[in-house]
């Protein structure tokens, strides 16, 4: 093993979330190390295709955004930290803008879609591949500081010094005065044990969160996992795909197997995920050519213009397995997606663990028992900043 080396801050993870709170303290002045399960790249945010929520329409507020996402969660969110959430989002567009994410725009504005449980067009984009770029500039700036990235590195155990903290990650041993935890969930695991499909990177394996509830840390919400309500169900490259939720925001519908729809295709995520599991449940719905239940999802209703700027990804997947999205409907059900709850944080993402912070996925509160779709990566960037300048300060 080799001896330790010293950093003010210490970032476990590499999504949008750690590489928020990694650039934001390195700017801040601290010492800032990231060690990554796998590579940097490795991440479930990379993955994120939906988008990313704030309040810039005409007829929207923060104070909006803050309602949606209570409603949304059954009223079991956190509203301190919904209220800074949807408050700091703007200003987290215009610093992700500055690192060099180009959103899609239209008409000298961003281009906004609304999206499930929403009750005002506030989602922005960067085609339907959105958390790709946001953790690529993000990513950028944290190569170009002056940090320290440690990769092929989990976190395998983590313990209290004098002086802070004292992590080992991999064959490293690192003392940092405080650590930020931006590790995520644990979805893929969970899929596994359960035998379904998920949309999740295989690092999400939950075990630094496991790390943190055995030094004392206090959770909340661990068992409400959110089910994606559109996981591609066919052709068999595409099972666990998450198709952009913007396929509904942009027209189309959830359909049974006798062309009704059988429920509102822009509601919160676990009620659409419920009604295709009731919908299958009561025989009404499709078997995809292996055997899996499914319903249609009716892209046909898409105009191919906002598909063309919107959905370029999927429809590029798509066609390439054989099928148009925009010529014949496609088979969807539900598949493991996030993990709404997780450590318990205040407004600066502080954990119950002196010194210990969390952002992102990892941290429960901001969503409550449900997670409106466009919030995952506003809660990376804007908790990741909080954590980040928490963190450098102490």
């Amino acid at each position: 093993m080799a001896a330790p080396v010293g950093f003010d801050v210490l970032v476990v993870g590499s999504g949008a979330a750690g590489l928020a709170a990694a650039v934001t303290a390195e700017r801040a002045g601290a010492r800032v190390a990231v060690a990554a399960k796998g590579s940097l790249q490795s991440c479930n945010s990379a993955k994120a295709q939906g988008g990313i929520q704030a309040a810039f329409g005409d007829d929207d507020s923060p104070e909006l955004h803050a309602q949606d996402i209570w409603r949304s969660s059954h009223e079991t969110a956190d509203m301190r930290l919904v209220e800074v959430l949807t408050s700091e989002a703007p200003g987290a567009i215009h610093w992700l803008e500055e690192l060099g994410v180009a959103f899609t725009c239209e008409n000298g504005g961003y281009r906004l879609a609304r999206c499930g449980g929403a009750s005002a067009k506030r989602l922005l984009q960067v085609g339907d591949r959105t958390g790709h770029a946001i953790t690529k500039s993000l990513r950028d700036a944290w190569e170009a500081s002056s940090g320290t990235s440690f990769e092929n590195a989990p976190l395998r155990e983590l313990e209290q010094t004098q002086a802070g903290w004292r992590a080992t990650c991999g064959e490293h041993v690192i003392d940092a005065s405080t650590v930020v935890l931006a590790a995520g969930g644990r979805c893929y695991r969970v899929a596994q044990e359960r035998g379904e499909l998920s949309t999740n990177h295989p690092g999400a394996t939950g075990e630094v969160t496991e790390l943190a509830l055995a030094l004392g840390a206090e959770s909340r919400d661990l068992e409400a996992l959110q089910y994606h309500p559109n996981g591609g169900a066919w052709p068999g490259n595409m099972q666990g795909y998450s198709i952009p939720e913007t396929t509904r925001a942009y027209g189309a519908v959830l359909l049974n197997a006798n062309g009704e729809e059988f429920t509102d295709s822009l509601g919160p995520r676990d009620q659409v995920s419920q009604a295709i599991f009731d919908e299958v449940e009561a025989g009404r719905g499709v078997e995809t050519p292996d055997g899996r239940p499914a319903v249609y999802l009716d892209t046909t209703r898409i105009a191919e213009a906002d598909a063309e700027v919107s959905l370029p990804y999927m429809l590029r997947r798509y066609r390439a397995a054989g099928i148009d999205p925009l010529a014949e409907k496609i088979l969807t059900y539900p598949v493991l997606h996030y993990q709404n709850g997780g450590l318990v944080i205040d407004a600066d993402a502080q954990t119950t663990l002196e010194g210990v912070y969390a952002c992102g996925e990892i941290a429960g509160g901001t969503h409550g028992r449900n997670r409106m779709m466009g919030n995952s990566l506003l809660e990376c960037v804007v908790f990741g900043r909080r954590a980040g300048r928490a963190a450098a300060r102490n």
